[in-house]
């Protein structure tokens, strides 16, 4: 049961920044309360389903103690305590607190793992795969660097993306996706099993990681070989080394100024997700369930041509439409993913 004074709290709460955004206030502090007032609003929408429901229970119990209605109460409370466990549960999932970085814009690393060329191959099919799935969504989708193969693989590739809900709905897609298939590199028609590891981080903001000059060493570079489409041959690439952390950063896409930015940027989130993963590790410790463990060297998914198949190992659902789901088409794994997720979530706060 969910208490009515914590419900009160957020109607509260929520009615008091309706009230101050009515004022037309304007600057940071408006668009702050902007942003709590988007979070609030759909948490409030079940309160208020909720809550009518409920007074509608008590109406009909109420009814039943008049002979003349008892009749439609015995008729109606049944239908309406149907439905009170699927409105507790949407309002309990309301209320799980929120990953601050849900709302963030986020960036996609793709990198080939094991099977050579035909593992760069795929790593380039996943390339597209988010890439479609971005387009269908209306978000930004902006390549910040490319590593191209000869036969049009990927050897690394780091993509940001941006719009409504990404983090949210892409973080779980952090780990090793494996491939079987037969390869276009091979003659003799045997299925090969390859591999590709996509890392999903919220972007990092200034505030959120400060980074000491004197921590960085900065090189430029002359772009060269099979890249991205803007690589060009001048002394454009920028290669920045986070001494503390080994981190080596490299951006070769745009000028030497944008690289710069650029390669600051990733590095910055990068550093960002090594706080957020190590916390998240504290977390994960004592939690009794969650999705996958967040370590990306975790097999989290299996595309399977032959039989035209698509596997996510941490929640056991099978799609045989492998070719709708290569071509972008995700939601049903991405809702599946976070709605269990919620799940463990929610089963975590009642033990």
């Amino acid at each position: 049961m969910i208490p009515d004074a914590k419900l009160d709290q957020i109607a509260q709460r929520f009615d008091y920044l309706e009230a101050r955004m009515a004022e037309g206030m304007s600057g940071g502090d408006f668009a702050q309360l902007g942003r709590e007032y988007a979070d609030l609003k759909p948490v409030v929408d079940e309160i208020r389903l909720y809550r009518r429901l409920k007074s509608e229970i008590a109406e009909a119990e109420a009814m039943r103690a008049d002979p003349e209605l008892r009749a439609l109460a015995e008729e109606e409370l049944p239908r309406l305590e149907e439905r009170l466990p699927e409105l507790e549960q949407r309002l309990q999932i309301a209320l799980l607190p929120k990953d601050a970085a849900d709302a963030r814009p986020a960036l996609i690393e793709i990198r080939p793992g094991t099977g050579g060329e035909e593992a760069a191959l795929f790593a380039a099919d996943l390339l597209r795969m988010y890439q479609r799935y971005a387009e269908a969504k209306g978000w930004r989708w902006e390549v910040l660097e490319e590593q191209a193969t000869e036969l049009g693989g990927i050897r690394e590739v780091v993509v940001r993306v941006e719009g409504e809900g990404v983090f949210a709905r892409l973080k779980f897609e952090s780990g090793v996706h494996r491939v079987q298939r037969v390869p276009e590199t091979e003659s003799g028609g045997r299925i090969h099993t390859s591999a590709a590891t996509v890392a999903v981080l919220p972007e990092a903001e200034e505030v959120d990681i400060s980074i000491d000059p004197g921590d960085i060493r900065i090189d430029t570079m002359r772009a060269s070989g099979a890249g991205g489409q803007h690589v060009n041959t001048t002394d454009s690439a920028v290669r920045i080394t986070h001494i503390p952390t080994g981190m080596v950063v490299t951006s070769s896409e745009k000028s030497q100024h944008q690289n710069r930015a650029i390669a600051m940027q990733v590095l910055r989130t990068r550093l960002y997700d090594m706080e957020r993963s190590r916390a998240d590790e504290a977390r994960a410790a004592q939690r009794k369930g969650q999705v996958g463990s967040g370590d990306r060297s975790e097999r989290i998914r299996t595309y399977n041509f032959p039989q035209g198949r698509v596997t996510d190992h941490r929640i056991n659902l099978t799609l045989y439409r492998l070719d709708q789901v290569i071509a972008g088409d995700l939601d049903e794994f991405v809702d599946a993913l976070i709605a269990e997720d919620q799940a463990a979530r929610l089963a975590e706060m009642e033990t």
